[in-house]
Parts: structure tokens; sequence; C-alpha cells
């Protein structure tokens, strides 16, 4: 069994210089997926389940998806909740086998996020699992507005809440669905400069390939969230095999095409978070 904690992975990564990917999760076929490829890849992989992936499936199941994939791998997986807005969402995926907790309070007044992550960070180190908060707020493509993370504020909430990841706003957007948005690399050493906690980018996708290996291999940025990339390799894939024969009704069969592209995709990423020995 390889099932990891959040920190037992990004703590190599932060001491060796390379990030680790949190794929985020919609269901069997993708988390699969991206098992297949991190094993392929030689790295360790953090299945995350945000409010998407939850509203289709419960916490309970997906905890035991997580487990079991994590129980045949043969590198790290990390069971992750992602973007859990309550202390009951945190319960809930403790309870259900998850090896991470992400509290987001990144919407609420400073002192109240300090607050809340603190108390959900207690509940996680209690039960042994790692937490990731988030500090500044991370906006969405086409929906809510950024608020850049301030470097005194980031090593206040670091300190304070005793997190083992702390998410960063820095110009990185959720959704993006092109690679044109380039982080704010003076931010991030601002940042580095004040606290020694591994830091993280939500939004990932939005980011160009070559700034992520950069940042991956000479930065305190050890994860990097990749979602809408990823999707939209599955739906081509999707796409493509629904429309091969449009007598075909079968959807197991149907969506057993997309675990190559997928892997492919997934693969693709990952090597994009590695350390420079092993390009």
């Amino acid at each position: 069994m390889t099932l990891a904690t959040l920190a037992e992975v990004l703590q190599p990564a932060l001491k060796q210089g390379y990030a680790v990917g949190g794929l985020v999760t919609l269901g069997w076929e993708d988390m699969r997926a991206y098992v297949a490829a991190a094993e392929a890849e030689g790295v360790p992989v953090i299945l995350q389940a945000g409010p998407g992936c939850r509203a289709y499936t419960p916490l309970p199941i997906l905890g035991k998806m997580f487990r079991h994939l994590a129980e045949g791998a043969s590198v790290p997986v990390v069971a992750h909740l992602d973007h859990g807005y309550s202390m009951e969402d945190c319960r809930i995926a403790l309870d259900s086998g998850f090896t991470s907790l992400m509290f987001d309070g990144s919407r609420l007044p400073l002192e109240q996020n300090i607050a809340d992550t603190a108390a959900v960070v207690e509940l996680a180190h209690g039960a042994g699992v790692s937490c990731e908060g988030e500090i500044g707020f991370v906006g969405y493509s086409g929906g809510e507005a950024s608020a850049g993370t301030d470097p005194e504020e980031a090593a206040r909430f670091a300190r304070e809440t005793g997190v083992d990841a702390m998410a960063i706003s820095v110009g990185n957007v959720h959704l993006q669905q092109d690679r044109g948005g380039m982080l704010d690399e003076g931010r991030i050493r601002e940042i580095e400069a004040v606290t020694d906690v591994p830091l993280v980018i939500h939004g990932g996708s939005g980011v160009p390939e070559a700034q992520r290996r950069t940042l991956a291999q000479n930065s305190a940025i050890c994860k990097f969230n990749i979602g809408t990339e990823l999707r939209m390799a599955f739906g081509a894939a999707l796409r493509e095999a629904v429309n091969k024969d449009p007598k075909r009704f079968d959807r197991v069969e149907i969506l057993s095409e997309t675990h190559g592209p997928l892997v492919e995709a997934t693969r693709n990423v990952l090597r994009t978070l590695r350390a420079p020995e092993n390009p």
C-alpha cells in the first residue's frame, strides 16, 4: 500500500527541487488514468476530490476509490480533499479515509480564515493527516476576480495555522483553457522569503509549461493543481470514441477508449514537474 499524506510527498519535493501534480478527478476513468500515468513516470500523485466531483459522487465512495487505487499502486498516492469549505466537509473526508484536507477559507476575512484553517489543521494533525490552506483568493476564468496574496499575510497565515501546504494567488486562475497566464515570480519570491511552507498553485492548467518546469525546479512551489487541461484531454478522447461509431451504445466500451489518451496527456503534465536530474 502506498497511501501517503500530503506532507510526505511535498517535503521531499521541497528539498529536492520538483513539484507533485494535484490532479482533479471527476470519476473512476480519470483517477485510474492518473495513477497509471504516475506509475509510468515513477512519481507520486495527488488525487483530488473537488466540489464538482463531490456533487456527483459522495465523499465516502471517493475515499474508497482513492484508497483502492493507492493500495495497488507502485508510487505514493495522496487522497486529497480539494476546496473543503466547512469543518463538516473536512470531517466527512477524514472519516472517509482521506489523507489530506484542504480547507478553503479564502473568501473569509483574514482573521476568520486563520482561525478556521487552524481548527482544521488541529483536526487533521490529530488524525495523522495533512492540511492545505489558502491565503489570498484564486479567481475563476470568466467569473470571480482574484485577490493577490500579500506576503506579510502569508507569513502570518503559515505561522498561526500550522498548515502543511499553502495555496497562493500570484496570477493563477481556475478553469483557464489556454496557457497564457504567466505567474508573478516576483511575488512568489517575496512569499518564499517569509515562510518555509511548501507552496501550491491552483489553476495550474493556465500556467505555461516552461514556467511550470522552472518553478517546480527552482522555487518553493511543490504542488501544481491541474484540472481543466486534463478534462479537455478526456473530453476530446471521449468525443472521438463516441463519433467513431454512432451505433455504439455500450458506455464501458466507449469509455475504455479514453484511457490511453488520458494517460499520455497526464504523463506530459507530470514530466513538466520533475526534478532536473530526471528529464
